[in-house]
């Protein structure tokens, strides 16, 4: 029964801190090392960022169609399209953060998976998050953003490696920078995690360890995570991501004062 219910826990959080801007991995780290000393594999941990996955497939799942009818038109029929230039910007712009993946991974899992430095990356990327959320324009939707701005918020993907920075939180406050809209930017970093997320699977799904708590993790961060997004896309209609960062920033602050505080009682 505890397995289940942390299982549920921790799917709830995936769900989430990966489809908002605050951390999916600083948060699964800080409750498994940090706060309860809860124990999670590397295979749960890529199968909770799956029931994510599944979510904005199923949320996504008509402009994913749409994205690659459109990828394939314009190689093989030389047909030009909103759909068609995205699929290609996705591609081009997965490509850097793929690679870095591969090859630094497990340098960076071992080397920064330290509280302070989840800490120190919620605090300074929500501040961030904040600055350029607030002084930047919203000249560019998604369907008109150019090659530029879609691989400059694809490299920024490689940031999400150092726990505590989050994939969403570095590509929305890059393109924010860049001056795309909210909506446009939250949309185009959804579609943006997909093929990371999907790749990181397939790679581990040899080593899934299938359970009960297994699948209610999956399921429950797959619930979860749609409702996210469904609110996410809504509330970024009228609101902003100032609630995020403010959020980030107290987390990170409660993360020093436990860990000081542990140091001395």
């Amino acid at each position: 029964m505890t397995q289940i219910l942390q299982a549920i826990i921790l799917g709830a959080v995936q769900g989430l801190t990966e489809l908002l801007p605050i951390s999916s991995s600083g948060h699964l780290y800080l409750l498994s090392e940090f706060f309860f000393k809860w124990q999670i594999s590397d295979s749960f941990d890529i199968a909770l960022h799956f029931g994510t996955l599944l979510a904005i497939g199923i949320f996504f799942f008509k402009d994913w169609i749409e994205l690659i009818k459109g990828g394939f038109n314009k190689v093989f029929k030389k047909q030009d399209s909103t759909e068609g230039k995205i699929f290609w910007y996705i591609v081009a712009a997965t490509i850097p953060a793929g690679i870095i993946g591969l090859i630094f991974e497990h340098f960076l899992e071992e080397y920064l998976k330290h509280p302070l430095i989840v800490a120190t990356a919620l605090i300074i990327m929500g501040i961030l998050l904040y600055v350029v959320d607030k002084k930047s324009k919203s000249e560019t939707t998604y369907e008109n953003m150019s090659f530029k701005q879609a691989f400059l918020i694809g490299i920024s993907q490689v940031l999400a490696f150092v726990p505590g920075v989050s994939r969403s939180g570095a590509t929305i406050t890059v393109g924010r920078a860049l001056k795309v809209d909210r909506s446009s930017v939250a949309k185009y970093t959804f579609l943006l995690s997909t093929p990371i997320v999907f790749a990181a699977t397939v790679l581990k799904i040899m080593d899934f360890e299938f359970s009960i708590a297994f699948f209610i993790g999956v399921l429950t961060s797959f619930l979860v995570g749609l409702l996210v997004i469904k609110f996410l896309m809504n509330f970024l209609k009228k609101g902003s991501f100032k609630i995020f960062a403010i959020y980030r920033v107290i987390l990170g602050l409660v993360v020093y004062a436990v860990f000081f505080l542990r140091m001395f009682i």
